[in-house]
């Protein structure tokens, strides 16, 4: 690993800048299978979204590829906080790579429960899913509100001292309150962004082809979305020193690139490895080479280093 790719986030060394999404390597050692993958190549693994009681998940289909990307509506099938924590996070090598977990509520008690009982685990740091839909108040999603964020991060803020990352959503009006409204509460990082909400229909049957109706679109499709989003947080997060994970359909060294001027301090793998498991070492060689060429000497002083043009249209 070149020196230079060595970086923190929320003050934990990471060996690289890539994190791998949750939900796309399952509890952390699925792609170890591979032969040529290492998790030694990533500075952290978000593991899967974990729940206080253990879920089945939705009815299939549960995953379909689109133009540019792919929609998912797994449901948030995991074994439950309790087996994560007895069962999982102990065979996982803690040597190579850091270890994130994703945590997901039906109300905000259920995040402030799960952060507890994760804080007296060996997790290097929490990321709260903020997306879920909140059932005291009509089922919609915490994440679109900031206030409601707000709550949900003050609920896991109180209830550990490990890091915490929130992950936003971009189906919101105004992702910079928000974002404020989370470092109010106490987050230490931000992931962003989540997936948008996305539909595809079978013409045959007339009926969506998930069987959730809806999921999350991630991938290339989303990338333009994600880094206008990126640099609006970046706005409000230098102000306090907030660390970004950038997200959102990087594929390529140029993506990851874009996603750290834009004012991300890591960034986010996760539709990508399904075609293309070794795709991280890849990315690794690249950054690494357009430091040098740059005469940069780490991640840090590429962070937030966009350009603006000069304009004054609202277009």
């Amino acid at each position: 690993m070149h020196k230079n790719l060595k970086t923190k986030f929320c003050k934990l060394p990471l060996n690289s800048p890539i994190i791998l999404l949750s939900g796309c390597v399952g509890f952390g050692e699925e792609y170890t299978r591979i032969d040529g993958f290492s998790n030694a190549e990533v500075g952290a693994i978000c593991l899967k979204g974990t729940t206080l009681e253990p879920r089945l998940g939705n009815m299939p289909h549960r995953v379909i590829e689109t133009p540019s990307g792919m929609i998912n509506a797994i449901g948030l099938q995991n074994p439950g906080v309790d087996a994560v924590i007895d069962n999982i996070l102990p065979a996982l090598d803690k040597t190579e790579t850091r270890f994130i977990i994703n945590i997901s509520g039906s109300l905000v008690a259920d995040y402030g429960e799960i952060a507890r009982r994760f804080d007296n685990s060996d997790i290097d740091a929490i990321e709260i899913n903020i997306s879920c839909p909140n059932v005291e108040e009509g089922g919609a999603a915490f994440g679109n509100d900031p206030d409601m964020s707000y709550r949900v991060v003050e609920a896991c803020r109180q209830n550990t001292s490990k890091p915490l990352i929130t992950k936003l959503s971009p189906n919101q009006t105004d992702i910079g309150l928000c974002a404020q409204r989370c470092i109010d509460a106490g987050t230490d990082g931000l992931a962003v962004i989540n997936t948008l909400t996305g539909m595809a229909i079978d013409t045959n049957t007339r009926k969506p082809i998930i069987g959730n109706n809806q999921g999350g679109l991630s991938g290339p499709a989303i990338k333009p979305i994600a880094l206008l989003k990126v640099h609006q947080v970046y706005q409000v997060s230098k102000k306090h020193q907030v660390p970004i994970i950038g997200q959102g359909g990087i594929t390529t060294v140029d993506d990851a690139l874009e996603f750290i001027i834009a004012g991300a301090a890591a960034v986010g793998i996760g539709t990508a490895l399904f075609y293309d498991p070794l795709i991280c070492g890849k990315i690794n060689a690249g950054i690494s080479q357009y430091l040098l060429d740059n005469d940069l000497n780490n991640i840090d002083e590429l962070i937030g280093t966009l350009q603006l043009n000069n304009s004054t249209s609202l277009c």
